[in-house]
């Protein structure tokens, strides 16, 4: 959860549009900026809860120490968490139709509150790809990251290979791997709480064997509904029961009184799944018979600018609630994404969050966001991390996915996510007649942007990871569409108390499909 500091109250971090103007004023005119009245805006940030006590903002004066990183510097800061895995097009079972994917993290937050996770299914087929936002901290976030394809294998498995797996560890046999996970360095597990997470999703798979016949195939939809929604639930069993060990009481608290947000693909030969809760997001990039790459959105974002979503949570609640259920595009006037994982603040009732918050540790009772209690709080749960899943049939044409935290699409639109992904993939460049978006430019200055534009060209392919070459004009593009290192040097040089009010935590995967594959197996299909 991230509050900007105002007086002795907290309010919430102001719009993007005016982060930007504030930013470029901060940035043109001095290193140093003049007293400024902070105003709470119409829109925030996603996931930022906004504050119930009434905000007295005060004139500050500040200083901004802004300095020009080298581009080795700059590289050095925007690769730190690249990460690529090239599939192998046989892997001794199946012929891929996944080539490889690639993807980066951008931090805002300190620490950063996106997780992401990808994954090789290993007793069933199909690859996992997952992009996890946090709010209110990184807790549930991560994981969710940890777990959550673990209750999607598991999910896919038929009934034969459940009661296997349940064999193997009643008789103390090893336990062959449900995953093989590619992960960067960064991501790491929380190691203390392995066991814990283990007996969870070993009741799981124990209730799907009750639940399954011999003979039986999971469906991918239902499979991914049933994980969502059975995480959700031991997350939440979980904080209620507490633990023995003062630490793993404290974290499966935090883990629910925290929030996240999921886009998930599962990807198996030519059907594509996307299981989406929040407003992260998922486009397809597809590549028309011009060459030009057009985009193909695979998810819908869950909050008040999806009506459907309006309609939907105004339909679960009394006539009585349908001016307070959504306030300020917000759930109950706070909470942007209108589904996720925890915030168990909008979903237990208010007698039993009392009751484990008396009985939880005293780090969880100071914390006043913990205590508060939502306005109108009348007929919860009303908040779900069930997922809307979208399934699309892989064509040749289809050449990457992009699934992105909101980070990403609140400084790029998806048109141009796919463009800059696709012209970079096949290294065509389509340009487009050069806009200046209503600013006055002298031919000179005209001449400067077409050069500019020409080096640029040359100088594509100076990142060798597609996440990381997005996530260049992501925090560094101009208002003429084009990298500016000047900027992007300033952005990534903000301290970390200032860079959450300009941007949010970026998170990309981009996965490549094999369209001959793809092609092949359309083609089995249809015979």
């Amino acid at each position: 959860m991230t509050y900007q500091r105002s007086g002795c109250s907290l309010c919430p971090v102001g719009e993007l549009t005016s982060r930007w103007c504030f930013l470029t004023a901060v940035l043109l005119c001095s290193s140093h900026f003049l007293p400024v009245v902070h105003q709470p805006a119409s829109r925030p940030p996603s996931h930022i809860w906004q504050s119930h006590q009434q905000s007295r903002s005060y004139q500050t004066t500040s200083v901004l120490r802004s300095y020009i990183l080298t581009p080795p510097q700059v590289n050095s800061i925007l690769k730190a968490n690249e990460y690529s895995f090239k599939v192998p097009e046989f892997d001794g079972k199946n012929v891929s139709s996944v080539m490889g994917f690639e993807s980066n993290q951008l931090p805002a937050n300190a620490p950063i509150e996106d997780r992401r996770s990808a994954a090789t299914c290993l007793k069933t087929r199909g690859t996992l790809l997952g992009v996890f936002d946090g709010h209110a901290g990184c807790a549930c976030a991560q994981a969710v990251s940890e777990r959550l394809f673990y209750y999607i294998a598991v999910s896919l498995m038929p009934h034969d290979t459940l009661c296997e797996l349940e064999a193997a560890v009643e008789f103390g046999r090893a336990l062959s791997p449900i995953l093989q996970w590619h992960k960067h360095p960064n991501d790491y597990f929380s190691k203390e709480a392995q066991k814990l997470y283990f007996n969870s999703l070993r009741t799981y798979w124990q209730e799907l064997i009750d639940l399954t016949s011999p003979g039986e195939v999971p469906d991918t939809r239902e499979a991914l509904l049933s994980a969502f929604k059975r995480l959700d639930n031991d997350i939440s069993l979980e904080a209620q029961v507490g633990d023995p060990n003062a630490f793993l009481h404290y974290w499966v608290l935090r883990v629910a009184f925290s929030g996240a947000t999921a886009c998930v693909a599962h990807i198996d030969g030519s059907d594509l799944f996307i299981a989406n809760a929040g407003d992260a997001r998922a486009v397809l990039g597809v590549q028309e018979e011009d060459g030009t790459f057009s985009c193909h959105t695979l998810s819908n974002d869950h909050n008040a600018q999806n009506d459907d979503e309006v309609a939907r949570i105004q339909g679960e609640h009394p006539p009585s609630e349908r001016k307070t259920v959504i306030r300020q595009d917000r759930l109950l006037g706070l909470l942007m994404p209108f589904r996720a994982f925890g915030d168990v603040k909008f979903k237990w009732n208010i007698e039993l969050q009392k009751c484990v918050l008396e009985s939880g540790p005293d780090q969880l009772n100071e914390n006043e966001n913990t205590k508060f209690i939502p306005p109108n709080y009348h007929t919860p749960p009303y908040l779900t991390a069930e997922p809307e899943i979208i399934h699309h049939k892989l064509r040749p044409q289809d050449r990457f996915l992009v699934i992105g935290s909101d980070g990403l699409w609140e400084t790029l639109h998806r048109q141009e996510v796919v463009r800059i992904v696709g012209e970079y993939l096949t290294g065509v460049h389509q340009h487009q007649p050069l806009k200046v978006g209503g600013y006055r430019v002298t031919l000179g200055q005209m001449q400067g942007l077409l050069e500019e534009r020409k080096a640029r060209v040359s100088s594509a392919f100076e990142d060798l990871n597609v996440a990381t070459h997005l996530m260049r004009h992501a925090v560094g593009n101009n208002e003429f569409g084009t990298v500016d290192h000047e900027r992007l040097s300033k952005m990534l040089s903000l301290p970390e108390e200032l860079a959450r009010m300009y941007r949010d935590d970026i998170t990309i995967i981009i996965t490549q499909f094999n369209p001959h594959v793809i092609g092949a197996q359309r083609q089995e299909e249809q015979s």
